[in-house]
């Protein structure tokens, strides 16, 4: 089956995006991000999508120009922020007959058997009632993951626990290269099998810039966790979602082991 093919008959799928694809000068792509997510949903899918973007969206209302590099002025950025950006999701839904619900987790929860039970219960409750949930780490009690965590990883360990059929990691990037992007030896890769190591990619390190955490490095092992679980995977930029829904595969797919 094709990567086309798999993503049109999955039935549940987890889309990533991160900090960077909806603020500042890109928070503009937020409105086509929840257009190809309403056209899919109005196809029957069921959605959850997992946002970064609390930190980013409430420091400009703590007045601070860059990311705070204390975590308690984090945590307040991720208090204020949370809360607004949630406002501009369900703004964009409105004019798609659409209802979102927050839904904030830790790695924590996810791994705890009673919070992932309680979490999947309610889940799966809004995906019956065709509401979008809208996951993000719980930043104000989530202290490690603000230093050194990604919701690359959240993402594929939600797409783990409620069974989802596909995932789908967004990114400024179009799709994993054999080199970082604007180095000219970069080649772009199509597919990824299923183990493998990836001895002829650099991925550089993980990113942490003014408004989150991730890049190459940290897509790829949530692909690969996302892949061990039998969910296959797709890599590809925000932008091009539209396209992706639309059946025009863009991107980098990440081929999955058996359920």
């Amino acid at each position: 089956m094709t990567t086309r093919d798999l993503l049109a008959s999955a039935s549940r799928i987890v889309v990533k995006v991160g900090s960077s694809s909806i603020s500042g000068e890109r928070e503009h792509q937020m409105a086509g991000l929840v257009d190809a997510l309403a056209t899919w949903h109005a196809a029957g899918k069921e959605l959850v999508l997992v946002s970064s973007g609390a930190i980013a969206t409430g420091a400009p209302y703590l007045k601070l120009s860059d990311r705070a590099q204390d975590l308690a002025t984090q945590q307040a950025a991720a208090a204020v922020g949370q809360n607004l950006l949630m406002g501009r999701y369900q703004k964009l839904l409105d004019r798609h007959q659409m209802t979102s619900a927050q839904v904030l987790l830790t790695v924590g929860d996810v791994e705890n058997d009673t919070h992932r039970t309680n979490a999947l219960r309610t889940m799966d409750r809004l995906l019956g009632l065709r509401i979008l949930p809208i996951v993000n780490e719980n930043d104000t009690v989530a202290t490690q993951e603000i230093r050194f965590g990604d919701n690359d990883r959240l993402a594929a360990l939600v797409a783990d626990f409620i069974s989802a059929d596909a995932l789908v990691l967004l990114s400024d990037v179009e799709s994993l290269f054999s080199h970082p992007p604007g180095d000219p030896r970069a080649v772009r890769i199509d597919t990824v099998a299923f183990n493998d190591p990836l001895e002829h990619v650099e991925l550089g390190p993980a990113m942490v810039n003014s408004v989150g955490t991730g890049g190459a490095v940290t897509k790829v092992s949530a692909a690969r966790l996302a892949a061990t679980a039998g969910i296959p995977t797709l890599l590809t930029a925000t932008k091009s979602l539209g396209d992706v829904v639309a059946g025009t595969v863009a991107g980098t797919w990440f081929e999955a082991g058996l359920k």
